[in-house]
């Protein structure tokens, strides 16, 4: 089993890179746009305990995780885990050599059960908005990332837990989920993009239904209807999530960010409009040392090596 080491580099760089934004209320900043392999795992600092981020090596290497640890409150997101959350997600964002990003828990049989609403029962309406704001945030934090990220659902994914996995490119989760918006049945709405990242994946008349009723649904049906990529046996989303984010390492790191740019923002507009941002994606491509690398290995017969340049 792999030994898990510190790494020595402090990220204190990207604390100072954000101390001079505004803040919200309670020190919140605004939005600026277990599974363990035989492979080494290096641990980074962290903000909060109950979040990790993690960087595979050897072969992985530029896969990271972000691991949610919060088991006596089932990974209810407080201020301290959202806090957690931004670091680690700031963190990956200026990290040139992070190519594919996971989200997953090490509580068993939840990935996260939502806000901490224990928290939320102590806050002014005004702290409140305050919350609400910088959850969405990070969640399209998370969403506006180069890289893509996999959410690795076993168990619970609630409220803004199931948002949060909304926010990620892909969602592998086991037979054990159970995922849903429940906050019209404490008369508030989705306020972390659920009202906006699901309809997108499913259809505006199934998200109507999953959230004017709250109901809760399996991986299967979630499956079923788009909302994940893959249900496998419980315990092994998270096997399955590795195995997707290895094939994604070994491609090109820089078409992978253009294939992501390309496909998110082109969604957003006409397809005339669509087509001249992909022309302009793979222009970016033409003078890279990557292409004429995966051009040479084609033609040896051999794997490419790229190194994003």
């Amino acid at each position: 089993m792999a030994v898990l080491t510190a790494l020595t580099r402090s990220v204190g760089q990207h604390c100072v890179k954000r101390s001079k934004l505004s803040i919200y209320p309670q020190n919140f900043p605004s939005h600026t746009s277990r599974f363990q392999t035989l492979r080494t795992l290096i641990l980074e600092p962290s903000l909060s305990q109950s979040v990790k981020l993690r960087r595979l090596s050897d072969s992985d290497s530029g896969i990271v995780e972000v691991n949610l640890d919060r088991p006596e409150a089932k990974n209810a997101i407080g201020n301290d885990m959202l806090r957690g959350l931004r670091h680690a997600f700031e963190a990956i964002d200026s990290d040139s050599s992070a190519r594919v990003a996971m989200i997953s828990s090490s509580v068993p049989k939840v990935f996260c059960a939502g806000a901490d609403l224990k928290e939320r029962k102590k806050m002014t309406a005004s702290e409140v908005h305050s919350y609400v704001n910088y959850l969405r945030s990070t969640f399209s934090l998370i969403e506006e990332l180069q890289i893509p990220t996999i959410a690795v659902i076993e168990g619970a994914a609630l409220g803004g837990g199931l948002e949060m996995a909304l926010s990620c490119d892909l969602r592998i989760c086991g037979e054990n989920a159970l995922l849903g918006l429940p906050e019209t049945g404490l008369a508030i709405i989705p306020g972390a993009g659920g009202t906006q990242r699901l309809p997108r994946l499913v259809g505006k008349s199934v998200a109507k239904e999953l959230i004017f009723t709250g109901r809760r649904i399996v991986g299967s049906d979630a499956l079923s209807m788009g909302l994940v990529n893959y249900c496998v046996p419980a315990g092994e989303a998270h096997p399955k999530a590795l195995e997707i984010a290895r094939e994604i390492n070994e491609k090109g790191p820089i078409a992978i960010r253009m294939a992501k740019r390309a496909i998110n923002e082109g969604l957003e507009s006409d397809m005339a409009s669509a087509l001249d941002l992909e022309e302009e994606c793979y222009e970016q491509l033409l003078d890279t040392k990557d292409r004429l690398e995966g051009l040479a290995a084609f033609a040896e017969k051999r794997k490419p090596r790229y190194n994003g340049e």
